[in-house]
């Protein structure tokens, strides 16, 4: 887990505005293009690359170093443990991680599943850019910053886009994990287990937009017997499913493009309770008859 997080060649972050950010590549060598955001968490970046609402973003940490505790096999936040952000902008990377949890260093971790990343970058500086100019599209790579800038300008922006048809899963699945199936030891735990019977459990039906795992296991925590259903689940088979209540989750992209998933929700309103998180509520807002907007920039952290 020693290997160093940078190659040494020089890399630049450039923005859809022209604005060019250097620093010195590492992860994966290739061009990273997204919509270039931060957040403001002091920890989890591990959590923070493969929580599925950052799909097709750049995502730059304001805290300064990271890496300091490598990547385990316990944290990932997506269903299926996958990255994906589609860049990592970061002030320094840490060459050698210190935790006994940790199976491969941030580096290592970015090579094998192919995210492009940038240290030495002033995010200060970025993240005063975007606070005051917004969220917009960039490029990571070593390619000189004029075909950076070209290919952040070419990259389609967020508004109307449908990044929910990337993370939302392919079939119905069944979720049975509590947090106190997992513990920081790797090992089955008793803390926020509660242990309920089949006859016991109320059934949720979740709509699974790009789900995290806590969320998930939350619900197992209260009591839930939880059933997740791909977006495109009609209201028919929801309810065929007979649920005490049905929960929408976060997902990644503009609420506007996910309106299959409004339909659906249209038709459920008034039969069953529902509860939605991140683009979830701001779906079943626009099924109710509310308009959504995208912020300047996200409040992420």
């Amino acid at each position: 887990m020693s290997s160093p997080p940078s190659t040494g060649r020089p890399a630049h972050l450039c923005l859809a505005d022209g604005t060019t950010f250097d620093g010195l590549a590492f992860g994966h060598d290739a061009v990273g293009v997204g919509e270039c955001v931060f957040t403001t968490g002091m920890t989890g970046y591990q959590e923070i690359l493969t929580d599925p609402s950052y799909t097709g973003q750049l995502v730059a940490m304001t805290a300064p170093q990271i890496g300091n505790t490598g990547i385990n096999d316990l944290d990932p936040e997506s269903v299926d443990d996958r990255p994906r952000a589609a860049g990592f902008i970061v002030r320094e990377a840490t060459d050698e991680p210190s935790s006994w949890r940790a199976n491969e260093s941030l580096d290592a971790y970015l090579k094998r599943h192919r995210i492009v990343a940038i240290s030495g970058v002033d995010t200060r500086r970025l993240t005063q850019h975007l606070r005051d100019h917004g969220s917009m599209n960039g490029a990571i790579g070593t390619a000189p910053p004029e075909a950076l800038v070209a290919a952040a300008r070419q990259a389609p922006a967020m508004e109307g886009l449908d990044l929910v048809e990337r993370v939302t899963p392919k079939e119905r699945y069944t979720w049975t994990e509590g947090t106190g199936d997992w513990t920081a030891f790797g090992t089955p735990g008793v803390v926020g287990t509660t242990h309920h019977t089949e006859r016991d459990q109320h059934h949720v039906v979740v709509i699974d937009l790009g789900i995290k795992r806590n969320i998930l296991r939350c619900l197992v925590d209260i009591g839930c017997r939880v059933t997740a259903v791909p977006a495109r689940t009609s209201a028919a088979d929801v309810l065929a499913l007979a649920p005490d209540g049905i929960f929408v989750s976060n997902g990644p992209g503009d609420p506007a493009a996910v309106d299959y998933t409004v339909s659906t929700l249209r038709e459920l309103l008034g039969k069953r309770p529902m509860f939605g998180i991140c683009l979830g509520h701001q779906l079943m807002a626009i099924a109710a008859g509310a308009r959504t907007y995208k912020l300047k920039f996200g409040h992420r952290g």
